[in-house]
């Protein structure tokens, strides 16, 4: 049977993610992963996690990538680094502020122009969003108030808060991660048919209550397999 499986924000904690994708969920090549971005910043092997997400697109495996806002910290850093001799860009001191610093220590870089141009490259080639038959996948969700939602990029990584204009997504659910959601809300939300489900537990809040797990959710039958965090003591 084919799976579909939908993985939110993973923020370099490698070990998490191969606990879920390899011995919870046991991902078959005949499967769909979506991962919904935030693959780095803030854990301890954001270098760890791309090297692994790129294994299983080269094995094989249907793999599908989003960009989050934290990736498009990355790559704003790199391109404005590439000008720069001395001096920080205002776009990598925003970074560092949100978790550039374990990233960069993974690449054993100090500065973002060191992170090697094929993980850059491969940044650049991630989606916006993904429509299926039947939900819109996205990293941060959408901007209902604009006549088309999906030409407003910088939304898709970054919004906070957006209502569902479902005359604009055709009636299909919109499934993100971005901002961190206690595990009992995003219960009540996939249990109440919401036209959205957010799916990001803060997988580094290990020691607050009701956060901490990464999470793999299937689009066909609804289940969500929860992986405590084990990258963090």
């Amino acid at each position: 049977m084919k799976n579909r499986w939908v993985v939110p924000d993973i923020h370099g904690h490698i070990r998490t993610l191969r606990t879920l994708l390899e011995e919870r969920i046991e991902l078959q090549k005949s499967d769909s992963v979506y991962f919904l971005g935030d693959y780095i910043d803030r854990g301890p092997d954001s270098k760890g996690v791309l090297d692994y997400i790129m294994s299983l697109q080269s094995s094989g495996y249907d793999v599908r990538c989003i960009r989050g806002n934290h990736e498009d910290y990355c790559l704003r850093a790199w391109e404005e680094d590439q000008k720069r001799f001395l001096f920080r860009s205002p776009v990598e001191k925003d970074w560092r502020r949100n978790g550039a610093e374990r990233t960069l220590a993974s690449f054993n870089a100090k500065r973002p122009r060191d992170i090697n141009k094929f993980y850059i490259d491969w940044l650049k080639k991630t989606e916006y969003y993904i429509e299926l038959d039947d939900y819109i996948l996205v990293h941060a969700g959408f901007n209902f108030t604009v006549d088309n939602p999906f030409e407003d990029k910088r939304s898709m990584m970054w919004v906070r808060d957006f209502k569902v204009d479902k005359t604009k997504t055709g009636g299909k659910t919109v499934i993100h991660g971005h901002v961190p959601v206690e595990m009992s809300l995003i219960e009540l939300f996939r249990n109440n048919n919401y036209d959205f489900l957010s799916l990001d537990n803060g997988v580094y809040y290990k020691h607050k209550d009701g956060f901490g797990n990464l999470m793999a959710f299937n689009l066909d039958t609804k289940e969500i397999v929860i992986q405590p965090n084990i990258d963090i003591e």
